[in-house]
């Protein structure tokens, strides 16, 4: 009896030390990703950086925000059929941002139709000329 409660008094203990062990796993996970998250956002705000360090988006971004033209240049508005103007205007990229193409690489292109070419498909058995159908009735000649 003596020896099935200290079993029992060992088990809770144990449990309780294992609950907090995966609290802690849990806890130590949801920092992991939060740390993952900010240094996502830390490579972001540097690429911005990086940009507003080049002098044509500085320039891209005066004429966009405020409307800006260097000497000689005339400024225009372009506005649609209701003599409002069009905000949409030409603008910089992230080169880091461009869009990845799920076109096949040039190779596989080429290798598919090597694979095609050794596939032939069949063709029906009957020549052109016998598909040809006579007319029904000769013509007659007006004259």
């Amino acid at each position: 009896m003596v020896l099935l409660l200290v079993v029992a008094v060992l088990m809770v203990s144990y449990a309780s030390s294992m609950r907090a062990f995966l609290d802690q796993r849990s806890h130590m996970a949801q920092l992991r990703a939060s740390i993952a998250e900010s240094q996502t956002n830390i490579e972001q705000l540097e690429r911005e950086k990086q940009r507003w360090e080049d002098p044509a988006y500085v320039e891209l971004q005066a004429r966009e925000r405020f409307g800006w033209v260097m000497p000689g240049e005339i400024g225009f508005q372009v506005i649609d059929a209701n003599g409002k103007p069009l905000t949409e205007g030409p603008s910089l990229t992230d080169p880091d941002a461009a869009p990845d193409f799920d076109r096949p690489e040039w190779w596989q292109t080429a290798w598919s139709s090597v694979e095609v070419a050794g596939k032939p498909e069949r063709v029906s058995q009957k020549r052109p000329a016998d598909r040809i159908q006579p007319p029904a009735e000769p013509r007659k000649r007006i004259g």
